[in-house]
């Protein structure tokens, strides 16, 4: 018996993708230095807010990231694909734009807010653009494309973004600004909707499905306490970050770089920055992504995740063990393979757990993770920053930046008994296959 062949990808796919790798690679080049920016001296370009406020300015930003792709897909159903594009592509490049020229704590906010809109109504265009440019015969390999394409943005902009905050700071988001609304043109020349659901549905629908969803409380705790794991995902674009910074001695790196370079010839001296960690995570999971998924394919969903959760936990340790570079890099790169374990299983968790009739639904809102997790994570890491290792500094006294990443381990603990008790206690019932 021979398979079914694979169906070519239409051009609109491959200009969905296009868009796809610049949107994210803006994002998360910003993404990869943004706490950095907020927090450095005004003396060297920064806009030098303490931690604290950091934590809960982008505690605030990124979960509209988040939770804008609800309201945004509905509208893109009804106001057409194209315009939705154009609308998400104008509001990140002026979101971009306005973030390096405004420096007053509410204004970043505003300018942060207004990209996260951008961002947040560009989502679902694009993968809804994906689902509906593919077939039964090439959708697994169109979206395992689509999610190499956004490792790939975030894997290749750090190291641009590295080069030009040596430069200036405002290079960093003009970047950004360029690589968005530089894709309104393509926009308008080059995309066509793609053809439309035979029936969608209209706005109160949708809220009225998020009003069922948000009343399932055995869902809501379910996200929450997976929403535990990503507490510890956010600190690698905050804590991780001023760590690196003021703690961690990358020389050792940086001259095994340099000599390696030198000995194929480059004269070029490394130096370590604290953008390659998004670049760390985005680079291990493009080389690795394919194995780890090979490996746990048919392992069930619950115990992989908690595998996976167990992983990242302890690259979290890592980090409280050392002020070694070396250490540090293996510990952020154990925390990827942790969550490229993990998160793929969750969402197969997501159907196991859902009510039979409900199943799309459900995992439409499955993303809620995002939301709790940025928020918490970000203001709680902005916190604990800020009362373990900059106050103490500045009254004389020895930082704890160790019993930072001890306090993290130990919610990555609590996610992985949360899980074990919720499938035990709470979701009696529910199969969890291999799926």
């Amino acid at each position: 018996m021979t398979e079914p062949r694979r169906s070519p990808f239409p051009r609109l796919f491959w200009t969905a993708i296009s868009f796809e790798f610049f949107e994210r690679g803006a994002y998360y080049g910003v993404l990869s230095v943004l706490a950095v920016y907020l927090a450095a001296d005004p003396a060297t370009g920064g806009l030098g807010f303490s931690k604290d406020k950091v934590g809960v300015l982008t505690g605030i930003f990124m979960p509209v990231v988040y939770a804008m792709p609800i309201l945004a897909g509905a509208l893109a159903d009804r106001f057409g694909y194209r315009r939705t594009l154009a609308v998400a592509f104008s509001l990140l490049g002026l979101g971009y734009f306005l973030t390096s020229q405004v420096h007053a704590y509410p204004l970043v906010l505003g300018s942060l807010v207004l990209l996260a809109v951008g961002a947040g109504t560009f989502k679902p265009v694009i993968s809804g653009t994906i689902a509906r440019t593919t077939d039964a015969s090439n959708s697994g390999l169109g979206f395992g494309i689509f999610y190499w394409t956004i490792n790939l943005g975030a894997f290749t902009t750090p190291f641009v973004v590295a080069w030009l905050r040596g430069l200036s700071w405002s290079y960093v988001f003009w970047l950004s600004a360029a690589m968005t609304a530089g894709m309104l043109l393509p926009t308008f020349l080059v995309y066509r909707d793609p053809p439309r659901p035979t029936s969608t549905k209209p706005l109160p629908e949708v809220l009225a499905g998020m009003v069922a969803v948000l009343k399932d409380w055995r869902f809501i705790l379910m996200i929450a306490i997976y929403a535990l794991f990503w507490v510890l995902y956010f600190q690698m674009f905050h804590t991780v970050l001023w760590y690196l910074e003021a703690f961690v001695d990358r020389g050792p790196l940086n001259a095994a770089v340099t000599s390696l370079l030198a000995a194929v010839g480059i004269d070029h001296a490394f130096e370590f920055d604290v953008a390659y960690v998004t670049a760390i995570n985005a680079g291990s999971i493009i080389a690795l992504q394919m194995i780890v998924s090979r490996i746990v394919n048919r392992t069930r969903a619950l115990p992989t995740m908690i595998a996976g959760i167990g992983i990242a936990t302890c690259g979290m340790a890592l980090l409280g063990l050392s002020h070694s570079i070396w250490i540090f890099v293996a510990g952020v790169a154990l925390f990827s393979v942790g969550e490229m374990t993990a998160h793929p299983k969750f969402i197969s968790y997501v159907g196991q757990i859902a009510p039979r009739d409900k199943v799309a639904l459900y995992m439409g809102y499955a993303f809620l993770y995002g939301v709790i997790g940025s928020s918490l994570g970000n203001t709680l890491g902005g916190f604990l920053y800020q009362r373990l290792v900059d106050d103490p500094a500045a009254l004389g006294r020895t930082p704890r930046p160790m019993l930072l990443w001890w306090i993290f381990t130990g919610i990555g603990v609590a996610a992985i008994l949360g899980l074990l008790a919720y499938d035990r206690w709470i979701a009696r019932g529910r199969r969890d296959t291999t799926a």
